[in-house]
């Protein structure tokens, strides 16, 4: 079957990851997953959620997440969801994903009683928003790590393995890698994987759309997604152990 854009059933759209994008946050990258792009910085809060303080959470830090989509990130623009005096099921749902996903890379006690702030900030949307933010939040958080580390403010980065996510599908009979917008619309089966950088799993969110799907089609949606994120561990371990400003899948 032949997609779109041109690419095979086991191929990932084109990923390029800059770093630095935002000047003031301590970790930022801009990440593009083919028409998708994301601008996910990390932030550091000299101290403890509330709702940690005052319980046995001495010395233990958090990482948490919120997430948006501008406006025109989508072909209609869309009102902001500040404006409407709440956030959206659907807001709500990606960021606590996109939290408790980055909070499996780190040792809460070895960062201390801080906390760090993932925002994702869709800024074009063509299907696997989600899954670009997580895995260019994991750079953005090792980058706010490793601040914190030449402050001196924390001894050893807290960082425990890697994150990253990608989606798969179902379109027509045919098992796919890495959505785009016209292929997640018209798929039977939609599902979003969240692994580490040693493919143990955090999150499996599939949904079957239309027609329900075998064990045998749930094993090659798995097997496509684990491929799919070992390269983009790859890429981010290509950026942040080399300390480059900028990466894409085909030099990683």
């Amino acid at each position: 079957m032949t997609r779109e854009d041109g690419r095979k059933t086991d191929e990932l759209r084109h990923v390029t990851v800059k770093r630095n994008y935002i000047k003031h946050a301590e970790g930022a990258v801009l990440i593009a997953t083919g028409d998708t792009q994301v601008i996910c910085t990390a932030s550091v809060e000299e101290r403890q959620p509330s709702f940690m303080r005052g319980q046995d959470q001495r010395n233990r830090g958090w990482v948490t997440a919120e997430y948006s989509m501008l406006p025109r990130s989508t072909s209609q623009r869309m009102r902001r969801e500040a404006t409407q005096g709440r956030l959206g099921g659907r807001t709500q749902e990606i960021q606590r994903l996109i939290g408790r996903s980055l909070r499996a890379a780190v040792d809460l006690d070895t960062l201390g009683e801080r906390t760090i702030w993932i925002d994702c900030d869709v800024i074009q949307a063509d299907g696997g928003t989600r899954t670009a933010a997580i895995t260019g939040a994991f750079i953005a958080l090792w980058d706010a790590c490793k601040t914190l580390k030449n402050q001196s403010k924390i001894e050893q980065l807290p960082i425990i393995d890697n994150i990253a996510a990608t989606s798969v599908g179902i379109i027509k009979g045919t098992p796919m890698l890495d959505l785009c917008y016209s292929e997640d619309f018209a798929a039977d089966v939609d599902m979003n994987v969240v692994m580490t950088g040693s493919s143990k799993f955090i999150e499996i969110q599939g949904t079957a759309e239309h027609n329900p799907f075998s064990r045998e089609e749930y094993d090659q949606l798995i097997d496509l997604s684990v491929n799919g994120i070992q390269q983009l561990v790859r890429l981010q371990n290509k950026m942040m152990l080399e300390d480059l400003d900028e990466v894409s899948l085909s030099n990683a």
